[in-house]
């Protein structure tokens, strides 16, 4: 049965590390937005920049979490995602908003018009590839396999039926591991073009290796917990050497350090084991397809 969206409502989350200054400026472009958001939740996850005092002061009616010491944006999030009243949460980076003052609205009926949308995957215009900036035409509505924690509107029933965001990955791949969890459960999740993202993309806080890093030893975690079980041995091995491959197009330097991924990854498989829940064949060739043609 069709939703009205006047029946949906939306929050707003942020998880936000020591970035004071990019955080004051996302919350006055949310300021602007029209109608404004349902709620807003923000989690200082192991600030210690006046963060906590900012939004208390500033936004009384935001619900702030303060993690001390954090626990990473993939558990902050989790955390918000299960916390909130509303049907839909819009998730930001601190240095991400929508540039359409009515994106809330067009959101509320995008999901109200497609019932089994569980992610709603949203283009950004960021500095971390600037070409985008000049992009009016973001394509067609697709189906997709992951997307950017950024800029994404998720529905919180289909959060609900899942195992949701792995704490233990602390940074990076919960979104292809939630989505291949909601295309397992018969859940959608679309690109959706009509809602644009401004992502300044701040350098503060970022290291491209140790990004890979996270991403890779997570990467091998979820392969773990989903892939279907006459394959799981073989698709791990595929991924860690494509990771390899990754590492070695960026150099000798990054190529040695590939061990210390391993080796993480290693350290975690316990829990990933202990939170297996593989798909079936069927929903992981989906995803697959679905990843080659990911915007």
């Amino acid at each position: 049965m069709m939703e009205r969206d006047q029946d949906l409502t939306c929050a707003i989350m942020i998880t936000t590390h020591n970035r004071i200054e990019d955080l004051k400026h996302t919350i006055s472009k949310i300021q602007q937005l029209s109608p404004p958001p349902d709620e807003i939740l923000i989690t200082a996850d192991g600030c210690n920049d006046g963060t906590h005092e900012w939004v208390s002061s500033n936004l009384p009616d935001a619900i702030l979490v303060t993690n001390d010491p954090g626990i990473g944006s993939v558990g902050s999030r989790d955390r918000m995602l299960k916390s909130t009243r509303c049907s839909l949460v819009l998730s930001l980076d601190d240095d991400s908003y929508p540039v359409e003052s009515n994106a809330l609205s067009k959101l509320k009926e995008f999901f109200a018009v497609n019932p089994e949308t569980a992610i709603a995957s949203l283009p950004q215009k960021t500095d971390e590839y600037p070409e985008t900036q000049g992009i009016e035409d973001f394509g067609n509505i697709q189906p997709v396999a992951s997307y950017s924690s950024c800029a994404v509107c998720l529905r919180r029933e289909s959060y609900d039926s899942t195992h949701g965001y792995p704490h233990f990955f602390f940074h990076a791949y919960e979104e292809p591991d939630y989505t291949l969890q909601c295309i397992s459960n018969g859940w959608k999740a679309l690109w959706y073009p009509g809602v644009v993202i401004r992502h300044h993309y701040s350098s503060v806080g970022r290291n491209e290796l140790a990004i890979h890093h996270r991403h890779a030893r997570n990467e091998s975690l979820s392969m773990l917990m989903r892939s279907p079980t006459s394959l799981v041995v073989f698709i791990m091995i595929g991924k860690a050497a494509s990771q390899a491959r990754y590492a070695a197009s960026r150099g000798l330097a990054w190529l040695i350090k590939e061990p210390i991924w391993w080796i993480e990854a290693l350290r975690l498989y316990p829990r990933a084991m202990a939170n297996r829940k593989p798909v079936s064949w069927r929903s992981f060739r989906m995803w697959l397809r679905y990843l080659k043609t990911t915007p």
